[in-house]
């Protein structure tokens, strides 16, 4: 092989696996150790932002929430980093059965996607709660 072919099967392996690691074939639930680990890509699919889902991966340890984290979505980059700066934090240490009714204020210019954001927490709780 010389190095263009090199190079471009290199490329290539990246692609594919930046494309396996984005699709929303993660399981809903997964666990490591005691912590539980709720992936919202396919069970809040259906609530939309302002541009599409703002899938998240909430992070639980008997019962509270250690983190949520956003997953690659659609969002205006520039006002999504704003919405997460501001809410995901929120939610940190707090317990599920609180957490499942709380609803964190909305960040100003970046309505729809807070709202999508808080919605989509809540339906990721909701299924922890069934599920756990």
């Amino acid at each position: 092989m010389n190095t263009k072919s090199i190079k471009n099967s290199c490329i290539a392996l990246v692609a594919a696996v930046c494309l396996v690691s984005a699709m929303p074939g993660e399981q809903p639930i997964t666990k490591n150790g005691k912590q539980v680990i709720i992936n919202t890509t396919t069970i809040a699919a259906d609530i939309k932002g302002y541009n599409g889902p703002t899938p998240l991966k909430i992070y639980i340890t008997n019962n509270k929430i250690d983190k949520i984290e956003a997953l690659p979505n659609q969002e205006t980059p520039k006002y999504f980093f704003k919405v997460k700066k501001q809410m995901l934090g929120q939610w940190d240490g707090m317990a599920v059965s609180k957490a499942v009714k709380a609803k964190v204020d909305a960040v100003t210019g970046a309505t729809m996607s807070s709202e999508c954001l808080n919605k989509t927490v809540q339906r990721g709780l909701e299924y922890y709660k069934k599920n756990k």
